[in-house]
């Protein structure tokens, strides 16, 4: 399916993922990834190949880019330590915290269409909360920032259960925080990891052209439609 206006009246509430659905974070990963590398005497990352790490959560974020500036073995002149990343990870993640922090939203906008697909959603009376898989301490102050929080009953991190996005359970939790069953509750998201948390969950999804879907197409990905704005959601069937 290329394109999906979904028909608002069959659906309580909606689960919108953050980075890549509604904001544009990819400055902020860059700033602070590469902040916590020089702390750490290594090179700095691209920014283009950050972007195909952005979405398993801020752990899976941070190995990554050890993973792609560290020399895989001691032939390359790298001491045993530096062959492996889980080895750094420690060091690594109170660094990239304390500047993530530092420079939360500074560096990201919010997507085009977003408030206006956020406000059609309102109004049409379904309840709204936000899932991410990044930390709930960036990602309440990072709505705020962006004048974001005030749509949502509900704002839930990598952090808040057990599991992350794409395993579903913390989909069924919002579910059960707002009192919604899967079928009647919409997620929204950028990537093949909302979707597979959608589909096992039970939940419809709708997933944005424009976001991080680690390097591979979003087309391509199982979802029930595709849109190039959260903008066209103002335009559904009512």
């Amino acid at each position: 399916m290329n394109s999906f206006f979904p028909d608002l009246t069959r659906f309580e509430a909606a689960i919108v993922d953050l980075d890549g659905t509604m904001v544009d974070t990819l400055g902020d990963f860059a700033v602070s990834l590469n902040r916590m590398l020089a702390d750490l005497s290594l090179p700095p990352v691209a920014a283009a190949a950050i972007g195909n790490m952005v979405g398993k959560g801020s752990e899976h974020l941070i190995l990554s880019a050890l993973a792609h500036v560290m020399p895989s073995d001691e032939t390359a002149g790298a001491p045993a330590l530096h062959a492996r990343p889980e080895a750094l990870f420690d060091r690594a993640w109170e660094r990239y915290q304390h500047h993530y922090l530092a420079i939360n939203g500074q560096h990201s906008a919010v997507y085009p269409g977003v408030v206006e697909g956020l406000e059609a959603l309102r109004s049409r009376g379904l309840r709204l909360a936000c899932l991410t898989n990044k930390p709930t301490s960036f990602a309440r102050p990072l709505l705020a920032a962006k004048g974001l929080d005030g749509f949502f009953e509900f704002a839930f991190g990598g952090d808040a259960f057990t599991r992350k996005k794409p395993d579903p359970l913390p989909l069924l939790k919002t579910c059960e925080a707002l009192g919604t069953v899967p079928a009647r509750t919409l997620m929204i998201g950028d990537s093949s990891n909302d979707a597979k948390a959608a589909r096992a969950a039970g939940c419809p999804v709708l997933l944005v052209t424009y976001g991080y879907n680690h390097g591979e197409p979003v087309r391509g990905v199982d979802a029930d439609g595709f849109v190039d704005s959260l903008a066209a959601l103002d335009h559904a069937a009512v």
